[in-house]
């Protein structure tokens, strides 16, 4: 039982004597050190953890020229023998404890797709063997995770991406450009609702009658969470545990802060408050099926200070009608399905008068000395409002936009770059407000962060006070 983290760090230990003991392994690992992947050469990847979202990014990478499937490593295994057939390699090698895989010499890259609890000690212990990283959202599972999980990306020299994909395709593009050029203006909130009202949205994923304790590895899965006596509940739907996993903050806000960060170049909020309940799926999960989050975006070198809301609701039984927008003082962009919709509103420069307003309560006589004192503030010219204006984009119809993150991830490993478009940098500035969000929520209080130097902090700030953000590069910014 691996049960604490010094314990872990022992294993790795004799995984690293193992590579470097007298014998087969020893010249290969010297060998594959001694150059860097050639642009001409395959990527040799692994995959950690071949759950729904293991078994997605895999396929997605192999759709990438000159990527191969070495080996995968999971704690169940049904999955480690439908993995010979769905990537249609009964060679493939497989294993329950994924520190083999870091042992090998053959092993280039790996994806890790864990549990969320085994994020920082899976990637680390990559980083630490030397292999290219993809690790899934978000980043880390707690925020003082984050930083240790950085500093051995910069001291590996290894190149690292977060799988939070959809930055990678065309309509996140467009909004960053729409924006930048400033066609909705200064921005003054964000909004994003994400519904469900189905059990497998819900998270009550599908149990194999076979699970026990003998067809699969528990306390290998537990690590460093609290021990708990075997439930496979628990081990295939550990998305409904705050043990394992990170709630609807870390599913699912997650991918529209991360989408907000690449659009506006914030580096994030100062201020989080998050509240909800356990609305309807009272099945044994202790996270909330019901969450709002209101997030405070100071002013920086990018933009104006602006707030965001998010919500989710997995007990929504009436129509679900899911937005996300980005609005501003002269528009608004709202993404759609398949991309957005740009919307051009602008006020006049005349404030107006007449209808509902203060007008006719003056005496008549004040009334036209206003109006006379009116028309010579505003011109005609200055009463005349746009046209409301809708320019629709749509995202190229072939686009694989999951493919096109391993595409950038994958380049970047075959030129020995850090430069990914989400780094473990962007990764925790996206990861640290969402975990804020379950802190905030799980604690009663409002969460104070500080998203230049990535850290929390106890005094609170005045409303409209808070510092502006000066924009750092970060390393590898494209």
């Amino acid at each position: 039982m691996q049960s604490s983290r010094r314990h872990f760090i022992k294993s790795l230990s004799a995984a690293s004597a193992l590579m470097a003991t007298e014998g087969v392994a020893k010249p290969f690992h010297i060998l594959r050190d001694l150059k860097k992947v050639s642009p001409n050469d395959k990527i040799r990847l692994a995959t950690i953890g071949l759950g729904i979202q293991g078994n997605f990014d895999t396929k997605s990478a192999l759709r990438n020229p000159d990527v191969e499937l070495v080996a995968v490593a999971d704690l169940y295994d049904g999955r480690l023998q439908q993995a010979k057939i769905a990537f249609n390699n009964p060679s493939l090698f497989t294993t329950r404890d994924f520190r083999e895989i870091l042992a090998r010499p053959d092993v280039d890259a790996v994806i890790i797709a864990t549990p969320d609890h085994w994020h920082d000690q899976a990637t680390i212990a990559a980083l630490n063997a030397k292999k290219s990283v993809y690790c899934e959202k978000p980043m880390v599972q707690r925020i003082h995770e984050g930083k240790p999980v950085i500093d051995a990306w910069k001291k590996s020299g290894k190149t690292m991406q977060v799988g939070s994909q959809r930055i990678s395709g065309a309509t996140f593009r467009e909004a960053k450009r729409l924006v930048q050029a400033g066609d909705i203006g200064e921005i003054n909130f964000i909004e994003s609702t994400n519904d469900r009202f189905n059990a497998i949205g819900a998270w009550n994923y599908s149990i194999p009658p076979d699970a026990s304790p003998q067809t699969l590895d528990w306390d290998r899965f537990l690590g460093d969470a609290p021990k708990h006596p075997f439930d496979a509940k628990r081990f295939f739907r550990w998305r409904n545990y705050r043990d394992y996993g990170t709630g609807v903050a870390g599913d699912l806000f997650i991918h529209l802060i991360t989408g907000v960060h690449y659009v506006t170049g914030s580096m994030g909020p100062t201020r989080v408050y998050s509240s909800g309940n356990l609305a309807y799926w009272k099945d044994g999960r202790d996270v909330p099926d019901v969450m709002a989050c209101i997030m405070d975006y100071p002013k920086n070198d990018q933009h104006n200070a602006f707030q965001m809301v998010l919500r989710v609701n997995f007990a929504n039984a009436g129509k679900i009608n899911d937005a996300t927008r980005i609005i501003g003082s002269e528009g608004e962009i709202r993404f759609t399905e398949g991309g957005l919709v740009l919307t051009k509103n602008k006020l006049t420069q005349a404030p107006g008068y007449g209808g509902y307003d203060s007008l006719f309560t003056f005496p008549e006589e004040t009334q036209q000395a206003y109006i006379k004192q009116y028309d010579a503030q505003w011109p005609p010219e200055t009463r005349i409002a746009q046209p409301v204006k809708e320019v629709r984009f749509d995202a190229p119809a072939e686009e694989d936009v999951h493919r096109n993150h391993f595409a950038d991830f994958f380049d970047q490993v075959r030129k020995g770059s850090q430069g990914t478009i989400e780094d473990p940098v962007f990764g925790f500035r996206a990861a640290a407000p969402v975990l804020a969000c379950n802190e905030s929520y799980f604690n009663n209080e409002v969460v104070h962060w500080d998203p230049v130097t990535m850290t929390k902090h106890t005094s609170a700030v005045p409303a409209g006070d808070a510092p502006a953000q000066k924009t750092a590069p970060r390393k590898g910014s494209r």
